[in-house]
């Protein structure tokens, strides 16, 4: 199995699924096995075990709309006589989560000529600055050169943060003073990353609350400022969210979505939550990939994000 990058695909750590299965423990308890408690020794599929089942997959941050569309399809089987039996639900559940989670990915922008720029969003407390640390451990893995951008000016310490993140990952780092213009910090970064060769550029951007129009108009002058030194970029814009916020993630998502062009979802701290189902929510919701899960505070518990092996290890 390979793993695809923005460089083409580079083959797949051997213990993925072993550390995915760990990661997600949680969710698994929240979901898979309510779920067992729900349907063991039901044979019937009646009014009672599907209103059951709704609280289930309400309580696992399915998202109210996908639990609808689930009960809906078990509905309409039952009706035309297709499933009678309360043993298939689980088989059904397991396919529609993997349909909708395969329904919202794409493929990753194909980069020719590095570098590729990768610009990180999100509101602070997400786990946005531990998560590049972890993307420039996981894009060295790969055999890339790897430059961060301290694009986060407005918070004192921000700065000094990524540079923690920068040394313990081993890579070079660009930065101005706090409170300089991010955009400017921008352009350094990426007139550097072209005069030393550099692979992937990740640009740390302001904790921003997703009501500051202001600093909504900075990240646009950001990606401008991208474009204008290296066409075409960002390449990708990841947005952080923390999993533990369940469905306020979605609002933060649609805010960054409509303003900063968000192209895919780092989803952070999914080992501390039973509700990873929003995994499946923001997926729907949003029909955007989740490109990374982090599952855990070392620096190599950031997982390229599958949905065939995220469902595998959640039934499996």
């Amino acid at each position: 199995m390979a793993i695809q990058t923005l460089f083409g695909s580079v083959p797949q750590e051997p213990n993925l699924l072993d550390k995915l299965k760990a990661g997600i423990q949680k969710t698994r308890s929240g979901l898979v096995d309510r779920l067992e408690d729900v349907l063991s020794g039901k044979k019937e599929i009646d009014a009672d075990l599907l209103e059951e089942l709704e609280y289930t997959l309400i309580t696992a941050d399915l998202g109210v709309r996908t639990v609808q569309d689930i009960l809906e399809r078990i509905r309409q089987r039952v009706d035309r006589k297709l499933s009678s039996d309360a043993d298939e639900i689980r088989g059904l559940i397991r396919e529609q989560l993997l349909e909708i989670l395969q329904a919202s990915e794409t493929p990753l922008r194909a980069v020719a000529t590095p570098p590729a720029v990768v610009m990180v969003v999100g509101v602070n407390g997400a786990g946005k600055t531990t998560t590049i640390g972890k993307l420039a451990n996981r894009f060295l893995g790969e055999g890339r050169k790897v430059l961060l951008c301290a694009a986060d000016t407005f918070r004192a310490a921000a700065i000094e943060q990524l540079e923690v993140w920068a040394q313990r990952a081993q890579v070079d780092m660009i930065r101005q003073k706090t409170g300089a213009d991010p955009s400017a910090v921008v352009f350094d970064a990426l007139q550097a990353a072209k005069a030393r060769a550099v692979d992937y550029v990740i640009v740390d951007t302001a904790g921003r609350l997703h009501t500051k129009e202001n600093l909504m108009a900075e990240l646009e002058k950001m990606r401008r400022t991208c474009q204008r030194v290296i066409p075409n970029s960002p390449h990708e814009v990841w947005l952080v969210l923390d999993a533990t916020t369940g469905q306020n993630g979605l609002e933060q998502a649609r805010k960054f979505t409509e303003s900063a062009g968000v192209t895919g979802i780092i989803l952070t701290k999914l080992d501390g939550t039973a509700k990873g189902g929003v995994v499946v929510a923001i997926a729907r919701e949003l029909n955007l990939p989740i490109r990374f899960i982090g599952v855990g505070e070392k620096i190599d518990d950031l997982l390229p994000f599958e949905p065939d092996k995220f469902v595998e290890s959640l039934f499996d």
